[in-house]
């Protein structure tokens, strides 16, 4: 009962924070140079299309009216028509919604399968060569950006060597081979920067739970090393580490859009930037949406999993 209170009051709370996302999203479209009216009309439109090109989408009405009339369609579960293509902007995101959510998903578990056991691995060996070379390692992985990462894997594994094409995306339903291999150099692109920094938390959250009581009690009782990790030390670790983890889902949303464009993978990134040249309104107005409900519904995740690892905080 608790659970669905608590459920409650954060759906409840997330609401005015989505007004507040599309209140910004839509006033910085409208400060931002450029006319959506005239890219409506077309080339070389003459004054009379452009002006009835902006009072046919609206935009001849104050900002506000234009904001409570976009909000009221939204409540009722239309994001509205593209000003380019003409198509749905719920139709135009949910096609390429998939690719944008198995890249971040791919370089979330690329990310925790190197992280975890280097992460554990450094804090047992804590002060050795190996820690060091881990610190230093995942240092360059935090630095690198992530268009040379991808460029990089593009020229030595895709084009010098040949072993995984460079570009497009395949749905896993028409070729399930073919949808991973493509979809591998860019989730390692995402995903090592991940691994890097997440590395480095379940490392220092990993040496903070070692040094206490109750693992040295463990150890006197005679549990093996495998034992006292895995059992005692990484759920006592994660919650630092899962709180990290929801930051970087956050994080790939945002970063598929330049991978999208060195993979030529057709995602939500690649249909934002295109809005944002052509000065779509509907579209932004939907990503900035869309991805803003992806990012609560990860945050309310997180939240709920610490009652998992911590039973005080279940209380």
């Amino acid at each position: 009962m608790n659970t669905l209170r608590y459920l409650g009051r954060r759906a409840i709370s997330t609401v005015p924070m989505l007004v507040l996302v599309g209140l910004i999203t839509f006033l910085l479209i409208h400060i931002t140079p450029g006319d959506p009216a005239a890219v409506a009309a077309g080339d070389n439109a003459s004054m009379e299309a452009i002006e009835a090109a902006r009072v046919r989408l609206g935009l001849d009405k104050p900002f506000l009216v234009q904001f409570w009339t976009w909000l009221v369609k939204v409540l009722h579960g239309d994001l509205g028509v593209s000003f380019t293509s003409g198509k749905p902007v719920t139709e135009l995101i949910f096609e390429r919604l998939p690719t944008t959510l198995s890249l971040t998903a791919g370089a979330i578990l690329i990310g925790l399968l190197i992280s975890v056991p280097l992460g554990v691995f450094a804090a047992i060996r804590r002060g050795s060569w190996a820690d060091r070379l881990t610190i230093f390692g995942t240092s360059l992985g935090i630095a690198a950006p992530e268009f040379f990462i991808g460029l990089l894997l593009v020229l030595l594994i895709a084009l010098e060597w040949n072993w995984l094409p460079a570009t497009g995306y395949i749905p896993f339903a028409e070729d399930p081979v073919e949808y991973f291999r493509r979809l591998t150099l860019p989730c390692i692109t995402l995903g090592l920067g991940v691994a890097a920094e997440m590395a480095r938390q379940v490392r220092g959250a990993m040496i903070d739970v070692l040094s206490r009581d109750y693992i040295q009690t463990a150890r006197a009782k005679g549990l093996s090393t495998f034992s006292i990790i895995v059992k005692h030390g990484l759920k006592n670790a994660a919650i630092p580490v899962v709180t990290v983890l929801g930051l970087q889902v956050r994080r790939l949303l945002g970063g598929t859009v330049i991978v999208e464009q060195i993979f030529a993978m057709n995602g939500v990134g690649q249909l934002a930037v295109r809005a944002v040249f052509l000065r779509d309104l509907p579209v932004l107005l939907g990503v900035a949406l869309v991805t803003a409900t992806v990012v609560l519904l990860i945050n309310l995740l997180v939240d709920m999993s610490y009652g998992y690892f911590d039973p005080k905080v279940r209380a």
